[in-house]
């Protein structure tokens, strides 16, 4: 009759142990992300892209000048 061995090596606990507290930090970083992207996508009309072009909704609006105004 062949028995398996139940007993658990202190080596495998220590190991378990860092697998855990790994898959927390792990997860923790996930949901900051995730909580992060929520975020974002919440205030979507605040956001533009960052393309390297001026932003639109930055720039100041010009006034139309008057013909008289340019002439004195």
């Amino acid at each position: 009759m062949v028995t398996s061995i139940q007993t658990e090596h202190e080596l495998h606990r220590r190991r378990r142990s860092r697998n855990v507290g790994l898959g927390l930090v792990l997860a923790g970083f996930v949901a900051l992300v995730f909580g992060l992207t929520v975020v974002k996508v919440r205030q979507g009309d605040m956001m533009e892209a960052y393309d390297h072009q001026p932003r639109v909704s930055i720039t100041p609006q010009e006034e139309p000048v008057a013909e008289e105004e340019v002439s004195e």
